[in-house]
């Protein structure tokens, strides 16, 4: 899928995006594929909406900056159209903050979109987490069956506390439980928030590496802070032939320090890739309207039906991708808990 997503994508960047004479003459305007496709994956310092009468439809963000004047708190509309405000603007290469004395970037504690994005998602979570635990605190389980919003999350909560016993064993798998099932429902609100099209969905939060990496340091730090001895003594004293003593130590903490990296990897490029190949196709309708109604409008028809295929397909990865890296962080933690047995 990645790889698919990356030859669709470098085929329609490389594709003639100008419009025919007869287009010309009617004062259509160019389709830039690629400020399309990076302007949705990548950060803003304003929400876009959508289009009105030709004028965009936007929310702007704070923008909150230290720059080599002070400090700096104001609308981010006053950058638009590639404006300057108190010594800052936006660098149209980069799409970041930069301050005009210096050229170089300025401390950027703003509020754009994927840190609103997270905001929400953050707290659209704690409220369903705290309604559902509402109806089980109003209500004995033992005696009905849960309804509405605490009927859905049950399975889901079950699901991984499950994994969580069979992975890090009846011991200890209640210390950790809470974690992995907060990583796999944020994950998880996240992943089918990001494919929403409209606000407030369609931020790339889980497509963002930066994001993907704090995840995957939060498991690191939960393995290797409440490891065994056991678990330390596999890593730099292992029960290995003498020869090998010298080298499997290397080796386990390579190891250890790849594994942060193969969460962070896995679901950033996973997310990513769905992103890319569901704005490709949809692309193509306009790519391919400049050819005339007959070739546009059977191409219109294969997007629209290989889009949705994607969306699902696209829902199915979303959750695939939580149940996998909580699946990886319960195993991970299980290893560092054993004792030996």
């Amino acid at each position: 899928m990645i790889l698919l997503s990356l030859i669709l994508a470098f085929l329609l960047l490389q594709a003639p995006v100008m419009p025919g004479h007869d287009a010309m003459e009617a004062g259509q305007e160019t389709i830039d594929v690629s400020e399309i496709i990076f302007e949705h994956i990548g950060d803003e310092y304003e929400w876009h909406i959508t289009e009105w009468k030709g004028k965009p439809v936007a929310i702007p963000l704070p923008v909150i900056a230290r720059s080599s004047s002070g400090w700096h708190v104001f609308s981010s509309a006053r950058l638009s159209h590639g404006a300057h405000y108190e010594g800052l603007y936006i660098d149209p290469e980069s799409g970041k903050l930069t301050d005009e004395t210096t050229g170089k970037r300025p401390l950027d504690l703003s509020i754009t979109k994927n840190v609103l994005a997270l905001m929400f998602s953050t707290l659209l979570l704690l409220v369903v987490v705290l309604l559902t635990a509402r109806w089980y605190k109003e209500h004995d389980s033992l005696e009905e069956a849960p309804t509405g919003l605490a009927a859905a999350m049950e399975p889901l909560v079950m699901m991984v506390h499950d994994m969580a016993r069979e992975n890090i064993g009846e011991a200890d798998y209640r210390k950790y439980s809470p974690y992995l099932c907060m990583a796999f429902l944020w994950i998880l609100f996240n992943n089918f928030l990001g494919i929403l099209p409209f606000f407030p969905g369609g931020a790339n939060l889980t497509g963002n590496i930066a994001i993907t990496l704090v995840l995957a340091l939060c498991t690191f730090f939960t393995v290797n802070l409440t490891g065994t001895r056991h678990y330390y003594k596999d890593i730099f004293a292992p029960d290995v032939p003498g020869f090998l003593k010298p080298i499997m130590p290397v080796i386990e903490v390579f190891s250890a320090l790849m594994k942060p990296v193969s969460l962070t990897i896995r679901l950033f490029a996973n997310m990513l890739a769905g992103h890319i190949m569901i704005l490709s196709m949809v692309c193509i309708i306009f790519i391919m309207a400049k050819y005339g109604p007959l070739l546009g409008g059977s191409m219109t028809v294969v997007s629209v039906l290989f889009g949705v295929f994607l969306d699902a397909l696209e829902c199915l990865v979303a959750f695939i991708q939580a149940y996998v890296f909580t699946m990886l962080s319960s195993i991970y933690i299980g290893l560092a808990r054993s004792h030996g047995e």
